[in-house]
C-alpha cells in the first residue's frame, strides 16, 4: 500500500481536476444536455488513462533532470524510492485504458488514438529543444474536451476545436507561471521554457494574455454550440481569474506562493465552469 500511495502521489492524480471537468463540458456541449452515464463513465476512464500515461512518461523521461533540481530531487524516481520500470508499466497500462475507453465510445476516437498517444508521450521531451513545451502540455490537456466531444458526437466540429484551443492556451498560461519557479536551474541545465527564452517579465505577462484568449474561445464555443445562459457565467468567471492572477503576479509575492495560489484558483475555476455548463441544461 505504501508503494501505491507513493505512485499516486507521483502521478499527481488530483491534477485530473484540471482536464476532467472540461472533458465533461465537451461531452455536454456535444450532447446539448447531460450524456448517458455509461458514456460519461468511458470518458472518465479515458481521461484517467491518458493522465496516467502522460505523467508516467514525464516522471520516467525526466528522472535525471529531476534529480539535479532541488525542487524535484525528492521525487520517487529521482531518489530511487520507485523503480523506473514502475512508470513504464504504468504508462502502458494508461494507454491500454485509453484505447479501451476510445473503443467503447466510437470508431473515430480509435482512429485518432495515435495522435493522442504521440502528444501524451512527446511532451516530456519537448522541454529539451523548444520553449513551446508549455503549449504542447496545453494540447495534451486540450485533448480531454476534444476527445469527449468526439466521443459523444462522433465527429469534429468548430465548437470542439475552440474548446481544444481554449484549454490548450489556458494550461499553457499557468504552466508558464509554474516554469518561473525553475528559471535559474532551467537555465543552468539547458532546459527550454518560455521564461528562459524571453525572460521573467514575459513569463509574468503572457499568461494573462493567454487567459484572455481563453475567455474569447470559450465564449465562441458556447455560442456555436448553443450553450445555456449559465454557461456564459462560467465564461465571465475567466475575467475574475485573470484579474486575480494579474494582481498576484504584480504583488511581489514569492513565486512558490504565487504558484500554489494559481494552482488552487485554476482548479476551482475548472470545477465552477463545469457547474455553470451543467446549469445551462438543467
Amino acid at each position: 500500500m505504501k508503494h501505491v500511495a507513493l505512485f499516486l502521489r507521483e502521478i499527481r492524480i488530483e491534477h485530473t481536476l484540471f482536464a476532467l471537468p472540461f472533458a465533461y463540458v465537451g461531452a455536454i456541449l456535444a450532447a446539448r444536455g447531460i450524456p448517458a452515464l455509461p458514456v460519461l463513465g468511458w470518458i472518465t476512464l479515458a481521461v484517467l488513462g491518458a493522465r496516467t500515461a502522460a505523467m508516467a512518461a514525464n516522471r520516467y523521461l525526466d528522472r535525471e533532470i529531476d534529480a539535479r533540481n532541488p525542487r524535484t530531487a525528492r521525487r520517487a524516481l529521482a531518489t530511487g524510492a520507485l523503480a523506473p520500470a514502475t512508470m513504464l508499466w504504468a504508462g502502458l497500462a494508461g494507454l491500454a485504458v485509453l484505447l479501451w475507453a476510445a473503443w467503447m465510445l466510437n470508431p473515430l476516437c480509435v482512429k485518432l488514438m495515435p495522435i493522442a498517444a504521440l502528444l501524451l508521450l512527446a511532451y516530456p521531451l519537448c522541454k529539451r529543444f523548444t520553449w513551446m513545451t508549455h503549449f504542447v502540455l496545453g494540447a495534451v490537456d486540450g485533448l480531454a474536451p476534444l476527445g469527449a466531444y468526439i466521443g459523444v458526437a462522433g465527429r469534429v466540429t468548430l465548437p470542439a476545436l475552440l474548446l481544444f484551443a481554449a484549454v490548450t492556451i489556458w494550461v499553457a498560461g499557468f504552466d508558464i507561471i509554474y516554469a518561473l519557479m525553475d528559471l535559474g536551474i532551467d537555465r543552468a541545465q539547458g532546459i527550454r521554457s518560455l521564461p528562459v527564452r524571453f525572460g521573467e517579465a514575459a513569463g509574468r505577462s503572457l499568461p494573462i494574455l493567454l487567459h484572455a484568449g481563453m475567455l474569447l474561445l470559450l465564449a465562441g464555443a458556447g455560442v456555436l454550440a448553443g450553450a445555456g445562459r449559465t454557461y456564459f457565467l462560467g465564461v465571465l468567471s475567466v475575467a475574475v481569474l485573470i484579474i486575480y492572477e494579474e494582481k498576484l503576479l504584480r504583488s511581489g509575492t514569492n513565486i512558490f506562493v504565487i504558484n500554489h495560489r494559481v494552482f488552487i484558483s485554476n482548479m476551482t475555476f475548472s470545477v465552477l465552469f463545469l457547474i455553470t455548463t451543467v446549469g445551462g441544461y438543467a
